[in-house]
Formats: structure tokens, sequence, C-alpha cells
């Protein structure tokens, strides 16, 4: 039986402008959320239409936070941050803002996906150097922020769990550790845009290798904290002639901005074996922290879309994935 916490992504709540920050949260807190993800450009908005420094606004969404007894998971997403050949003086100089804003937010974690830009250095000395740099300005003062490092299906250089968990123990701080994201993973390895099947070939053996690797191999203090969300099948399948086809841009980058429902919603054409990666992360592994759900569905785009709606579809999901891990533990 999976008891973490529940928290879900504020951008998972709605995308259009009218969905403001401080509603999500009253609608994650009302509809039995334990925790939420703040995405900076939300808490941006937030802080514009209210006459706000972000410092200010982020000291405002605390207080409303508080109020309804949710937590803040994590201050997401700081991109594109180690080994860009942007100077590293600049990247260090929003970093800090970043962590200040986090701080403000008492949130334990700074969410940084892997660099996804095709000109990022590949210098793993590089990389290790910035990343304790970045490391070290989260723990430079209370309250901590910690790392939460993630290895996206697009990522230039660590878009394996298994990279980004060497990357780990090279930059070796305690504040440093993995974000891990079951459509990064599945996406990587099983499911293929391309495929009329929607699978690569071997895909199931080759996830469940890299799943029994993950209990095997990945220690339970890296895992700062887990997502969860599905991917729709594209029928037919992906191409060039597709709508939503961008010259240059890595195709599950595409279908991450446009077509990542709740899990388990197949009658949006959901197909993932989300359940299956969910259970050797959290119960074969035996990991008790905090699973987020981060969804980006182009439908939350669309104003008759409402936060209330998306609260409900994700407590759905989670219920269907319990139901779905708690029959499978029975019959062991």
């Amino acid at each position: 039986m999976i008891t973490n916490k529940l928290a879900i992504g504020s951008l998972s709540l709605g995308q259009h402008p009218s969905h403001s920050l401080d509603h999500k949260i009253h609608v994650a807190a009302q509809h039995g959320y334990a925790g939420i993800e703040i995405v900076f450009s939300d808490l941006e908005r937030y802080s514009q239409s209210n006459k706000l420094s972000v410092l200010a606004g982020a000291q405002a969404i605390k207080a409303i936070c508080d109020e309804r007894d949710l937590a803040i998971l994590s201050l997401a997403p700081f991109e594109n941050y180690e080994g860009d050949r942007s100077p590293l003086v600049d990247r260090l100089q929003k970093a800090m803002r970043w962590i200040e804003v986090a701080r403000m937010l008492h949130a334990p974690y700074l969410q940084v996906p892997a660099h996804y830009g095709t000109d990022a250095v590949g210098d793993e000395s590089v990389i290790i150097s910035e990343l304790r740099q970045l490391s070290s300005l989260g723990s430079a003062k209370q309250p901590l922020v910690s790392i939460a490092y993630e290895p996206m299906s697009w990522s230039t250089h660590h878009s394996t769990w298994e990279s980004s968990l060497e990357l780990v123990h090279a930059v070796d701080r305690p504040n440093f550790g993995l974000c891990l994201d079951t459509f990064h993973l599945i996406t990587k390895v099983w499911a293929d845009p391309f495929a009329l099947s929607g699978k690569y070939p071997d895909a199931d053996k080759i996830l469940d290798d890299s799943v029994r690797r993950f209990v095997r191999d990945c220690p339970l203090d890296k895992i700062f904290f887990i997502q969860l969300s599905d991917g729709e099948r594209f029928d037919p399948p992906f191409s060039t002639d597709h709508p939503w086809y961008v010259e240059g841009e890595a195709p599950q980058f595409t279908w991450s901005k446009h077509a990542r429902p709740f899990p388990f919603e197949a009658h949006l054409g959901a197909y993932m074996p989300v359940a299956e990666v969910a259970r050797a992360w959290i119960v074969e592994k035996g990991y008790t922290g905090w699973v987020s759900l981060e969804i980006f569905d182009r439908r939350m785009r669309d104003k008759t879309s409402q936060p209330e709606d998306a609260a409900t579809r994700g407590m759905d999901s989670r219920r269907k994935l319990k139901t779905e891990l708690d029959s499978n533990e029975s019959k062991l």
C-alpha cells in the first residue's frame, strides 16, 4: 500500500492566465492534496497582478499555503543552468535569486531539470563544479534548499537516471539528489511517438531491466521526490506533418508540452506503463517520500478548463494507482 504524501504542480492545475496561483492553492487544499510545487511563472504572474516583487509575492503565497495547511514542495523549474555557455557569474546570480525565493516559500527543493540546450558543455568536470556551486548556494544559510536534479528524456548530456545518479555521486553534496519523473523514463526507453505500436522494439524488457537496476542501485536518500504523469499515444504516429511538429525540437519535448495527462486517463489517450514504474520506484524500493503529479495537458490552456476539474482528475488518478498497486501486492 502506498502512503506517500501527494503534491501537485501549480501548472498542473491550470495553464490559462485566468487560473491564478492563489486560487489553485485553495483548490489543491480543498481536494486533499498535502503539497504543491510552485512554478516560477505562476508566482511571477501572481506577484505582478498584485503589484508585488517576486520575493513579496512568495511571502504572500507562503502565508496562503500556511492558512490552508498546504506544504510547498519545490520551486520549479530552474532550467539550463549547468554547462550553459553564458557567463557563470550571471547564472549564479540568477540562482541566488531563485534560492532566496525558495527560502521565502520554505520550499525544501529547487527543482533543476538537466540542461537540454543543444550547445550545452559536455565536460563533466565543468558540470560537476557548477552543480557543486549551486548546491553550496542552497546550503549557505537556513532554511536549507536542496537541489532536486531531474534527468529529462531530451536532456543533452544527462537524460537517464543512471547517468544522473553518477553525477549525484560525483557532486557529493548532501543537498544534491534526484527528482524522478515517470514520463521521462518511459519516453526514454519504452514509448516511441513515431511507432504505430507506440513502443520501441523490446520496450518491455528494456524498461523492466531499468527499474530492476534502479531498485538495486539507487540509494533511497538520493531520491528527493518522484513525479508521476502519463502520455497520450499518437494515432497516427508523430511525424513532420503533425501540427505540433517544431523543426529542431525534440519530439519528447513536444509530447511533454501538449499531451501529458494524469496517469491512467485512457479515455484521453494515456497508455504508458506508469504503474509498473511506480511499483518499482515506490513499493519495491521502499520509498516513503513525496510523490507529485506533474501534468502538461493542452486542454488546461483553455479558459473553460477549471482548476477544480484538474484537481479532481488528479485525485482520481491517485486512487487508480493505489488500486493497481494494492491489487498487485495482494497477489504476491
